[in-house]
């Protein structure tokens, strides 16, 4: 492919990237987005998407073809998109075994799903990945891949397709400040409370002194602008504080109906039975005796037995409370069995 670079007027000063939580982060892009990606004209290696930097991305793909030698392995994965990874074999005798050892857990074949995390180069036309971690991911139900499916569409929307706010005005840091305040406040009636659910209109009252109920005075050469009122922008807010705590997994919704109820999830005994007795019953099954259920698996099995509407961060925040209550341990990363 031949690699476009981005317009010089349009891309944004260098000095300004580091602004953008996206530029340090591994970006969790489709396939076809990091093929279609601008280079910047400024420092090579580094790519736009909707005017956020790149450095490195995060990829889950099927393998579609390998070229393998010594100390060079090179994977296409989904949309032919190169996957490179230098060995570093030290010539030692010693080390021989490791070797070996490292080729057979680091060799794939085709089909197999692989995940590479690393920077993102164009060498001889076409755009690669410069592995700097790589390894087949066993995925027998699937699990790993609609987690991934179901995570990506979220990021779009909530991070890569919304234009990066290098240089916010005075609105918009005030506008981030009175969310920021709201789900503070919410959060501290929550835990001082130890509610265990609520309805909005439970909490509202509680973000009204953020907001001005006092209309902005125009110049005298201005026409007064006509805006959302006080009820709308507190409405908005608590709207925007509740969302920020649900993506939190703070609080969740058992049931999506017109009646909305939200259900704090550490206060939630009804969840905490349910998930530590899905530990306790499939920890006892051979496929997890040894390791523990995986989080995934708790989260599908979760899903399935107590409501669709759990999402992973509240499971771990469960998980961390279930754990500080020593009814499960952690067995390893990401894995969990009953006491």
């Amino acid at each position: 492919m031949q690699a476009a670079s981005m317009d010089p007027a349009e891309e944004p000063p260098s000095m300004l990237w580091g602004l953008d939580p996206v530029f340090s982060a591994f970006a969790r892009l489709y396939i076809r987005d990091i093929l279609e990606m601008t280079e910047s004209t400024q420092v090579p290696g580094i790519y736009f998407y909707n005017l956020h930097p790149i450095s490195k991305v995060d990829v889950l793909g099927t393998v579609v073809y390998k070229r393998e030698r010594e100390d060079f392995f090179c994977y296409g994965a989904g949309a032919q998109l190169s996957a490179a990874a230098q060995g570093g074999f030290e010539p030692v005798a010693e080390l021989q075994k490791l070797r070996r050892a490292q080729r057979t857990r680091c060799h794939l074949e085709i089909g197999e799903l692989l995940r590479v995390r690393g920077p993102v180069k164009t060498s001889r036309q076409q755009r690669e990945i410069k592995a700097s971690t790589y390894y087949k991911v066993s995925d027998p139900v699937m699990a790993v891949q609609i987690s991934w499916m179901m995570e990506a569409p979220q990021l779009y929307r909530q991070c890569y397709d919304k234009a990066p706010q290098l240089e916010p005005d005075a609105a918009g840091d005030s506008a981030v400040s009175s969310l920021s305040r709201a789900t503070k406040i919410l959060k501290d009636f929550l835990k001082q409370k130890s509610v265990s659910r609520f309805r909005p209109y439970d909490v509202q009252d509680l973000l009204q002194p953020l907001i001005s109920s006092q209309p902005q005075a125009a110049s005298a050469d201005q026409e007064p602008v006509a805006g959302p009122s006080a009820c709308q922008q507190l409405r908005q807010l608590l709207k925007e504080a509740l969302q920020i705590l649900q993506d939190e997994g703070a609080v969740y919704r058992k049931v999506k109906s017109q009646d909305e109820v939200y259900l704090v999830t550490v206060q939630d005994k009804d969840l905490l039975v349910a998930v530590k007795d899905i530990i306790r019953e499939d920890s006892r099954r051979e496929k997890y005796v040894e390791k523990g259920c995986h989080v995934l698996h708790i989260l599908s099995a979760v899903r399935q037995r107590y409501s669709l509407n759990v999402s992973r961060a509240a499971l771990e925040l469960v998980l961390k409370t279930l754990e500080c209550n020593s009814d499960i341990i952690s067995t390893s990363d990401s894995h969990y069995t009953a006491i």
